[in-house]
């Protein structure tokens, strides 16, 4: 898998894949973890406890804070796993692992193909670690 880890952790749940970026800033709920923007073709999904496909995030470095807040409230997804690197995305779970010790795991597959047959799974585990991503189907 050509898979690498941006920030570690395990997490298994249903996989929802967004048709378009997200911006966590202004497009998110924390408080009920619900995909807010009004523009966005999935509004109203809710991403909690989701292993969260999105090729890229979009928008404001604040979206950060709002992704740490809903790991902390347990509205966040449970994973997410992008096409492309993502600081801001990374930056909200990896301050949320360090402040509350809670994992979100997030993980960048730089294979389209790869990317786009895991997001057609219905549930997926995924264990992202320093040296290897395994994603695998739970039974």
């Amino acid at each position: 898998m050509s898979a690498r880890s941006l920030v570690h952790g395990h997490a298994a749940g249903p996989v929802l894949k967004l048709d378009d970026p997200l911006s966590f800033w202004g497009g998110f709920d924390s408080a009920s973890g619900k995909l807010i923007d009004r523009f966005h073709p999935q509004h109203g999904a809710c991403l909690s406890g989701a292993i969260l496909f999105m090729a890229r995030g979009r928008g404001s470095s604040s979206g950060a804070s709002v992704l740490a807040e809903a790991i902390r409230l347990g509205t966040a997804p449970a994973a997410i796993i992008l096409l492309e690197d993502d600081a801001i995305i990374a930056t909200g779970a990896l301050v949320a692992q360090m402040l509350y010790g809670i994992d979100c795991p997030v993980a960048a597959i730089g294979d389209p193909a790869e990317w786009h047959s895991l997001s057609a799974l219905p549930r997926l585990a995924i264990e992202a670690g320093p040296d290897a991503v395994r994603i695998t189907q739970p039974a």
